[in-house]
């Protein structure tokens, strides 16, 4: 998701040399020189570790409105990034948007930068990716949660986020005490609403496997009508809102979709005296912002980290040719996945709905369940 953090920079970041300069070493006589340049780019290591052998591969990033540090969307992106650099010894460039106005100047410094592969982030950049794509197509571009217009140079990276949000669902159905559960997104695009509609599929499915009825606020995925912000603004007073009004129809498990929305949610729960819960999005929220983590029953993880490093991996170190061809994540390829169960009180043993969720994992995955309804 996308908004800006409280947080400072978890990382130092480590800026590649003139990419030109670098590819014009060549030959035996340069390669102490070249050894001399390269060694430039990052601190020596420890004694002990062994250093990564550095690549002629420069991978880039341009992050959606907010921060690298947004403890979610932005940051997992930023992590495969800084993972490639680390393990992999490719170079990195990114830029940071603080509002629409900077996507096209900020994927424009990055073709200026020579950059081997550069990652757009999160739907809002889709437009600006594609033209530039198109207007670039020597210039390879990845758009996470994105599409591509047609460009053969833009690969198109999405989540099949219903199948983990189906299992958060019959969770949450499981923890209830009242079985109603709630959720609300950040905006109604594709990327939101399909972790409520797994998530109101999934709540369903508890039901009818205990021949209970539960409801789900919040979403309803035959009238495409729900809750959401507007934006995706961190914590803003509509979210708590947003919440708050859910906890007073009856919900005591929330699934805000609008990135970090845990500060509002938790304060409304708080505020509103209800034993509740909160289901994380993106990252695993109890790990990841330990200040909500009481409230925290598990998180949809979007696992952003593990694509960016793969699909850097298959070209820079695998030698894999470029391909547009989409990439999705799904439980199976884990690019989906529950976080670990916490704070769980439902009257089910967590045991048992452990190994539940397991059995619905592996129908989703044989396509024996359709998350989707």
């Amino acid at each position: 998701m996308r908004y800006p953090s409280h947080w400072g920079h978890p990382i130092e970041r480590k800026f590649p040399v003139n990419k030109i300069t670098k590819r014009a070493l060549s030959g035996l006589a340069l390669a102490g020189a070249a050894s001399l340049v390269l060694a430039g780019c990052a601190a020596a290591p420890d004694a002990g570790e062994t250093a990564v052998e550095q690549l002629d591969y420069l991978a880039c990033a341009v992050s959606d409105e907010g921060s690298w540090n947004d403890k979610s969307f932005n940051q997992s992106v930023y992590e495969g990034l800084t993972k490639s650099r680390d393990e992999l010894g490719v170079q990195i460039q990114d830029a940071e948007s603080t509002s629409p106005d900077d996507f096209a100047p900020n994927l424009q410094a990055m073709i200026d930068a020579s950059c081997d592969l550069t990652i757009a982030v999160g739907f809002n950049l889709v437009d600006a990716v594609n033209a530039a794509a198109e207007a670039n197509p020597e210039v390879n571009f990845v758009t996470i949660d994105g599409w591509s217009n047609g460009a053969t140079n833009l690969k198109p990276v999405g989540y099949s986020m219903n199948q983990s949000s189906y299992l958060a669902g019959y969770l949450a159905a499981a923890q209830s005490t009242t079985k109603i559960v709630g959720t609300y997104g950040g905006m109604q695009i594709d990327a939101v609403v399909d972790f409520m509609t797994g998530y109101y599929y999934g709540a369903m499915a508890w039901g009818a496997d205990n021949g209970t009825t539960v409801k789900v606020v919040g979403w309803d995925p035959v009238k495409k009508e729900g809750d959401f912000i507007g934006d995706f603004t961190p914590n803003s007073g509509t979210s708590k809102a947003i919440a708050a009004a859910q906890l007073q129809a009856g919900a005591d498990v929330l699934f805000p979709v609008g990135g970090d929305q845990f500060g509002a949610s938790s304060e409304a729960i708080t505020e509103s005296g209800v034993d509740a819960r909160i289901i994380g999005v993106d990252k695993d929220i109890a790990n990841t912002s330990p200040e909500y983590a009481d409230w925290i029953l598990t998180s949809a993880e979007k696992r952003m980290t593990s694509a960016v490093y793969d699909i850097i991996k298959a070209i820079a170190v695998d030698g894999q040719a470029f391909s547009g061809d989409y990439y999705i994540g799904t439980l199976e390829n884990g690019g989906t996945a529950l976080s670990a169960i916490t704070n769980y009180s439902g009257a089910q043993s967590q045991a048992d709905i452990e190994a539940k969720l397991e059995e619905l994992k592996a129908g989703i995955i044989s396509g024996d369940i359709n998350p989707l309804g």
